[in-house]
């Protein structure tokens, strides 16, 4: 059986991100149950708020296109996401909403429905960031016809979570991570 291909990536660009950190640990979990790990960084994929009228007059930026391209071709994806404000970030609203217009052989919800998604979230604050993921669960599943896992991960008080080595320190949440990263190499297999 092959390994399958995973993408990694977090929903920040702050320098020293809890979900930077987790989203590394996740790589690290994966990698280490022979996935084929790409490790992604938004920051190398600069895009402008959404504007239709934008969209209209230029067409879908080069860096949406290619992400776009990336999340097709991987057969699972993990997100680790902040939560702002009981709900997804910006950065990653943004990037979701430009990647959903590009318009290719497959539709515009190609690479959502394509790779089997999980997602976890790693917060200072006691839940994790939990009420974030279910908006980032409503987004994925109901508006984009995504298959997500139903195991989450949280992390809650990151400030304390994490080693230099970007592994989690405390027993419980290793264990969460490593049972989603199981879980996402299993259902993964399953995607052509």
């Amino acid at each position: 059986m092959n390994a399958p291909r995973i993408l990694v990536f977090a929903g920040s660009l702050r320098t020293g991100s809890h979900n930077l950190s987790l989203a590394k640990a996740a790589a690290q979990q994966l990698e280490a149950l022979n996935a084929q790990v790409t490790l992604l960084d938004l920051a190398d994929y600069p895009l402008p708020i959404y504007d239709g009228n934008l969209e209209e007059a230029s067409g879908v930026p080069t860096a949406a296109q290619t992400l776009h391209a990336t999340l097709a071709a991987h057969q699972g994806v993990f997100i680790a996401s902040p939560e702002y404000n009981a709900s997804v970030p910006p950065l990653l609203l943004n990037a979701i909403a430009w990647i959903s217009r590009v318009n290719d052989n497959g539709g515009k919800l190609a690479a959502f429905g394509q790779p089997i998604f999980a997602i976890g979230s790693a917060s200072p604050g006691y839940y994790g960031g939990y009420r974030g993921l279910l908006a980032l669960r409503h987004l994925l599943t109901l508006t984009l016809n995504s298959r997500v896992l139903p195991q989450m991960v949280t992390v809650s008080q990151a400030h304390l979570a994490f080693n230099e080595q970007d592994q989690l320190k405390d027993e419980a949440a290793q264990n969460m991570l490593q049972e989603m990263a199981k879980q996402l190499v299993k259902a993964a297999h399953t995607v052509k």
